[in-house]
């Protein structure tokens, strides 16, 4: 039962995530979205693994979901860094405005 629950969990954050990078157009937010992705399918592997064990305490996909975390934190530090070269660079974080000035 948890690990259905689970995965209604992560289809919905999954959902949020693509809405928000789809449908907004600041840098930040887009970054803000992909993160949310990322929350969604390290749940899902985890409501997976319960399903499949029965149990939430099989240490391998607990292990693979930590080192996932820790890459979202490099993929967060990195996109921010970006972001922060492209404010500086085209004094705004709109993405439309950026593709205009592009040619």
């Amino acid at each position: 039962m948890v690990g259905y629950s689970l995965l209604l969990l992560s289809a919905l954050l999954i959902g949020i995530g693509v809405y928000i990078t789809i449908a907004k157009k600041n840098f930040i937010r887009i970054l803000i979205g992909v993160e949310i992705i990322a929350t969604g399918v390290n749940i899902n592997f985890i409501a997976l693994s319960a399903l499949k064990h029965r149990v939430l305490i099989d240490p391998l996909p607990h292990a693979i979901v930590v080192t996932s975390i820790v890459l979202d934190g490099v993929l967060v530090g990195v996109g921010l860094a970006l972001t922060l070269v492209i404010y500086r660079k085209f004094g705004t974080l709109n993405v439309d405005k950026i593709r205009k000035l592009r040619w």
